[in-house]
């Protein structure tokens, strides 16, 4: 199974979908306006002589009703913008993490909504909010830490769905980033030993992101990772034959976009500080002088990270069946030896 890069899950499609439902948006707003107005006209009606009986409790009921009219019109606001996020030309990944945000930015206003309409002292609802936010914070600490690890993803993007990353011995690629965790398509891990998919998820926490490093495959600027391939050759091999043969080969296996993102490499490097590093031709061949006196021979390129291991095999087997056809110009190390 291979993920797609920016390629949103079913939940995220199915969400972004239905903020585009124009009925049934409408049918929502309409439902939270008129929960509003009920709101608002039952403050008037407790007001009148047959609800006399509640007493001490009067003020109360009217807070809790004042709060969520206010809590209604927020939910509007939301829902509203919500439908114009949805409506954006950004990936579905990214538009499903800006609309989870602003569920969550709606969910804290209304919280905070309630805390002041039931308490008339703001100091007194500010202590309070003080104290529910200390006891939660110990008692929720890997919670809080996975939501302040979400919005660090959100903002500022280390991997996205569809990417492939590992976070410390975790490797896949993204399918799923919420609030707390986030779920990996694994690849290769204790199953395996090639870059195919295991077939397991694997779901970890958010915070797992400050605890240790994140590496992308998947890099925006560039797809793409240096893979290589080593044989033996014996010492009466012509190497510059095997070396031209060699780059010939794995040229021809190579796609179009693959060789271009070669100048990009170059591009990239001439704008960082690195700037020692000298690409000269693609792809590489590095000899080697192995410990029982053959000729390693290291064939470099760069492959798309998802599909390194059947481009591997495609070369391993081009490059066997031509190599074999030229006894003269190569000999490989004897099999046993």
């Amino acid at each position: 199974m291979e993920i797609k890069e920016q390629t949103a899950t079913a939940e995220q499609k199915e969400t972004i979908r239905k903020l585009h439902n124009e009925e049934s948006k409408r049918v929502k707003i309409s439902a939270y306006l008129i929960a509003a107005v009920v709101c608002i006209g039952a403050t008037f009606v407790i007001r009148l002589k047959p609800f006399n009986f509640i007493g001490s409790y009067h003020q109360l009921l009217n807070n809790i009703l004042y709060a969520g009219a206010f809590s209604f019109g927020i939910l509007i606001v939301s829902r509203f913008v919500q439908g114009q996020i949805a409506k954006g030309s950004l990936e579905k990944g990214l538009l499903y993490n800006l609309i989870q945000f602003t569920r969550l930015v709606t969910f804290i206003i209304i919280v905070f909504i309630f805390i002041s309409f039931l308490n008339a002292n703001w100091y007194t609802a500010a202590v309070s909010l003080g104290l529910i936010s200390l006891l939660l914070g110990f008692a929720l600490q890997t919670p809080i830490s996975s939501l302040i690890g979400w919005f660090y993803i959100v903002l500022r993007g280390p991997f996205k769905v569809g990417d492939r990353i590992q976070v410390g011995s975790f490797n896949g690629d993204v399918v799923e980033i919420n609030f707390l965790d986030t779920t990996l398509w694994e690849f290769a891990g204790n199953l395996m030993t090639s870059d195919l998919p295991s077939g397991r998820l694997i779901r970890f926490p958010n915070s797992l992101i400050f605890q240790s490093q994140v590496y992308n495959y998947s890099w925006q600027k560039y797809p793409l990772v240096w893979n290589e391939i080593s044989f033996y050759i014996t010492f009466n091999s012509d190497l510059d034959w095997v070396e031209k043969k060699l780059r010939i080969i794995t040229l021809q296996q190579l796609d179009a976009e693959t060789k271009e993102h070669v100048q990009d490499m170059r591009d990239h490097i001439s704008e960082t500080p690195v700037d020692d590093i000298d690409i000269k031709e693609f792809p590489f061949v590095n000899f080697r002088i192995h410990e029982n006196n053959w000729v390693e021979v290291v064939l470099i390129y760069i492959v798309n990270p998802k599909h390194s291991s059947h481009m591997r095999s495609k070369i391993v087997k081009a490059a066997i069946t031509e190599l074999l056809r030229e006894p003269e110009k190569v000999s490989f190390v004897a099999e046993g030896s």
